[in-house]
């Protein structure tokens, strides 16, 4: 566990403080890409601070399997599509492409990660989260005679994926 996430959880206001400076002004540039005004962004950012702290402190994030960083932008951001839909009625295949965007941009740095997966992990990964296919259809692709082993399969392969991503 990130040594800030343990203070945190023991209310400690400084850590908190310094947590708010560090990310702030990446937290605005990343959310200025969606139309927002910099008011806005300023109180997402403050609303997700809060969600985090107070997610800490319920030990929420006790096991968290991802940056500190990349957590709170995570909230961040669905406080502000949140947001988007109910004020603007934003058409939710708007959100969607913004979404597949961000998960376009996340893939070059899996790349090693998935060079390491057998070709038959990468191919069930591929074909679930990239081409969005539903596992009746990879079971019929690649010749899966019961939905629960190919089910079972995909889970183990992307734990496997994980864990290569976590050593590279």
């Amino acid at each position: 566990m990130d040594k800030r996430i343990e203070e945190v959880k023991s209310g400690n206001r400084e850590t908190i403080g310094q947590i708010y400076k560090e990310y702030r002004a990446g937290f605005i540039l990343f959310l200025s890409r969606y139309s927002l005004s910099k008011e806005e962004i300023a109180d997402i950012y403050q609303d997700a601070i809060i969600a985090f702290v107070e997610n800490v402190q319920k030990g929420k994030c006790d096991d968290l399997s991802v940056e500190l960083k990349t957590y709170l932008f995570s909230i961040g951001k669905y406080m502000a599509f949140k947001r988007m839909r109910n004020q603007r009625e934003i058409d939710p295949h708007e959100l969607e492409s913004h979404w597949y965007q961000e998960e376009k941009e996340e893939i070059p740095n899996l790349e090693p990660a998935l060079s390491r997966l057998g070709k038959r992990c990468y191919e069930i990964l591929k074909l679930f989260y990239y081409e969005g296919k539903k596992l009746e259809q990879i079971q019929e692709i690649m010749g899966y005679d019961k939905k629960d082993v190919l089910k079972s399969q995909k889970s183990r392969c992307l734990k496997q994926l994980k864990d290569y991503y976590g050593k590279d």
